[in-house]
Parts: structure tokens; sequence; C-alpha cells
């Protein structure tokens, strides 16, 4: 097979055996990266020289026989919302235009730790905020299934990367559906870890605990290693979660057993029009979980939609919490501005009672899903949209408002602090292109080996594989 089609895990043992060598497999990347980044919107800078002296060192430790990380020589770029020292950090704002790190987010270390090779930076929209990547002045993160449409967001770079083989495995981050957004949109596999699953690190604040980072990749096994890789390093924790009964790639290699799943497709968080192929992906799935076994059952709403209003409250604080000087403010995109401006605008006594509103759903999810080993539901209520489609600069609350309409499902996890995965099942001809369709699949808290057990075992009955593209996005 081509290296670039090698999945992580198939790279590492490659690397491993010495059958390839982590240079080769770094300039195979970085070669087809070069050539078809700008095309899908992938990378927001390449680091070679750091990448190749990275894959050296991987193979100079191979071939002196040490014991080297899981995921040695397997290239892995950095969401660019996470600083890397010496290399640019700009976070999808013209605000931050040259700016350079000056130290690493620990998550750099943890995947370095493991062996991966750093290919780059992939892109990302102003500063995480939106659910697509259309970053100033800079190529929109496209799904090569059909470059008039969005590769999703805020992961969309790391996502176009995988689906496009430019990365076997990328870094992203989830505070509202982030990874598994962009997983739907290109056909790959996004886990949102449970809250405190993943350390923040020591340069983050936890905040509210909305977000987590994880990874964008093409099989649930990769994930699961990732996952592996990436708990567990925490120090002084704000939050925690039980550490699993066994490795998470255990877990994705097990069967699960009998699990009763909960089925839901009503919208939960906006009133939204739900598309045909992506309901007709739940009804494909729940029909395969019945056919493993599964015990398959109507799942309720959590909450009523007018409750998630706490969510905005906290995502517009946090975008008015980001450190920018004053002189910046002009340059921001209209979205960033209106979130910050509303942020500001919202009382101590506003951001308190949202809290408190959180954790009241929290409650309420518990009650209503705890009977169910799963829940079941689409990722998206609607296929990949075109580029530019959601975004509408010159009324930033309607630009919102459609984010939440075509993401009706994935912040509940992250209010709840529960885990969930996207799914790459199911495709669907849309206006005459073959798209990929994602379902996701949440749990109880701290939970992940059951999603993972579950996903695989999934994954083997529908016989998914990522088709590569077998001519270059064009």
């Amino acid at each position: 097979m081509e290296l670039v089609e090698l999945d992580a895990l198939a790279t590492a043992r490659a690397v491993r055996s010495r059958a390839v060598s982590a240079v080769e497999v770094a300039t195979a990347h970085l070669e087809r990266a070069e050539r078809l980044s700008a095309f899908v919107g992938a990378y927001a800078r390449l680091t070679p020289e750091l990448a190749l002296a990275q894959a050296g060192a991987v193979d100079a430790a191979v071939a002196r026989a040490e014991v080297v990380g899981p995921l040695a020589g397997v290239p892995c770029p950095i969401k660019d919302l996470s600083p890397v020292s010496g290399v640019g950090f700009e976070a999808g704002s013209a605000a931050l235009r040259g700016n350079i790190a000056d130290v690493d987010d620990d998550i750099v270390g943890w995947f370095a730790a493991a062996g991966t090779v750093l290919l780059g930076k992939t892109a990302t929209p102003e500063f995480g905020l939106p659910c697509y990547t259309e970053p100033e002045g800079a190529p929109a993160a496209r799904t090569p299934w059909d470059l008039t449409r969005s590769a999703g967001g805020s992961s969309g770079g790391a996502a176009a990367a995988v689906a496009t083989g430019l990365a076997p495995i990328a870094h992203g981050s989830d505070a509202g559906g982030s990874i598994r957004i962009p997983a739907s949109a290109c056909g790959l596999v996004g886990l949102k870890a449970s809250r405190g699953r993943i350390s923040a690190g020591r340069l983050r604040p936890p905040g509210p605990g909305l977000g987590s980072d994880g990874v964008l990749t093409r099989t649930v096994a990769d994930t699961a290693v990732a996952l592996d890789v990436l708990a567990g390093h925490g120090v002084g924790e704000t939050y925690l979660a039980p550490p699993p009964a066994a490795t998470f790639l255990d877990a994705a290699r097990r069967e699960p057993g009998r699990l009763r799943v909960g089925v839901l497709t009503t919208p939960v968080i906006a009133e939204a029009d739900v598309h045909p192929a992506c309901l007709a992906a739940v009804r494909a799935t729940a029909d395969t979980l019945a056919g493993l076994g599964h015990q398959v059952d109507e799942a309720p709403v959590p909450f009523p939609v007018e409750r998630w209003t706490a969510f905005g409250a906290l995502w517009a604080v946090g975008a008015a919490s980001i450190p920018l000087p004053e002189a910046a403010e002009p340059v921001l995109r209209p979205l960033t501005r209106w979130l910050r401006e509303t942020g500001r605008a919202t009382s101590g006594v506003e951001y308190a009672t949202a809290a408190a509103a959180v954790q009241r759903l929290t409650l309420e999810v518990a009650l209503a899903w705890d009977g169910f080993d799963a829940i079941l539901t689409p990722t998206l209520a609607q296929p990949p949209s075109l580029v530019g489609a959601l975004r509408n600069d010159a009324d930033p609350a309607a630009d919102f408002a459609a984010q939440t309409r075509f993401t009706p499902w994935t912040s509940v996890y992250n209010l709840s602090g529960r885990p969930a995965i996207s799914l790459p099942l199911h495709t669907a001809e849309v206006d005459g292109r073959r798209l990929p369709i994602g379902v996701m699949l949440g749990g109880r808290f701290g939970a992940e080996e059951v999603l993972l057990s579950l996903s695989a075992q999934l994954e083997s009955a529908v016989g998914w594989q990522h088709p590569f593209v077998s001519q270059d996005p064009n």
C-alpha cells in the first residue's frame, strides 16, 4: 500500500519492524501535503525540518533497539489552537498574524513522547469559535469528498488532512462538537472524551469543562490508542474521569456484550430540520445494532430546547476572555466580535446562573439517559454544508443560530461532560455527489471503553474502510 494510506497503528508497526523508515513516512506525507493542502485547506503551515528531525530520531532509536512509543514514526499535526515552540501560532486569526510561539502546549509533549512526528499546524477558524473552518486570508477547509463543501470545524484542517491522506492521525479539540462535526463531514472517526479524561495541561485553565483535546482518525483502533496516549497526564486536576479497567485499545478489540442503545433523532439544542440522509443513517445503524443482538429502544429528549441557552452564555464569556490587545478588536471576524461583546455584557450573576443551569442539565441528562449504555443520534442535522453557507458576517447572531441548527446534538455532551464519538458508517447521494454521513454514539460519564468497543463492532459489521481519494482533489 501507499505509505499515505496506512493507518496510524499500521504505520507504527511498519516503522518498529524497520519495514519502512520514519523518514520515508514523513517524506511521503510532506510531499502529498505540499501538493494538496491548499486544495482542502488542511494546514496553516508545514514544519518539514522539524518533522524530518523527529523522524530521524525515531529511526535512530529503532536502530538501537530502544523501546519506542506506540505511535512511533506516525505523522500527527497539531491544531493551531495549541502552541508549538518556535512555530507560527495564529489560532486562525488575523489579530495574531506573524505570532511565533515560545513554548510547547503540554499536549505537544505527550504526542512526542508517543513517538509521533509533527508535520505542521492544521487550520482552524478564528480561536476555534465557529463550526466551519474559513480562516481569514487562507483557504477554507474542505472535505475531499466534494471540494464545494466544508470540512466542518473547528478542527476542520485536521479532518481535511486525515481524510486526504496528508496525515494518518491529527490532533483536534472539541468544546461544542469541534472534533465530531468535521469527522462527520470528512468520513472519519472523532471522539470527544469525558470531562477530565484528558488534561487541559498547565498552560490552559479548564474553565467550565466544555472542551477536550483528542484526534481525528480513519479507524476506531487509532482513536483508542490515541486516547491511551493522551489520558492520565494531569496533576492537580479540576475535573477527573475514572481510570479505565484496561487500555482503551484493548476495549476497542473486545466484544461489547449485549447493550441497551437508545435512539434519538429529535434535535435537542435547537429546532432544526433533519435531512433524510441523516435520519436514514441512524435507522440503518439501529438495524445493525439490533442485528448484532443489542436492545434498541427510543430515547427521550433530555431537556427542552430553551434550556440550552446556558451554553451560549458560557461560550460568549469564553470568547470575551481571550486575552487580546484593544487594537486587535477591529481586525477580528464579525462573529468573534459579536461573541466577545455578548460575553462582556454578561454579568457575573448571569454567568453564575448559566453555570448552575449547566449543572442542572447534567443531572437531567443523567436521569434521562443513564438507563442506556449508549445513545444513538445523527452527528449533524445535515450533510456537509457548502463552503460559506453557515457564515453570515452581516448578521453574526444569525450565523450562530445557523450553527446550532446544523449541530443540534453535539454540545449536549460538552455540557454534560459525557463522551461521544462520531462514526463514518454511512454515505448518501446528495446533489449528485456521494457524501459521508456520520452517526454519533454517546455514553455515560467515563464510559469510553463501552463506546470504543461498540464502535469497533459497528465498524466491522458495516465493513467501513476509508475510501481513499483515488485521484488528487482538484
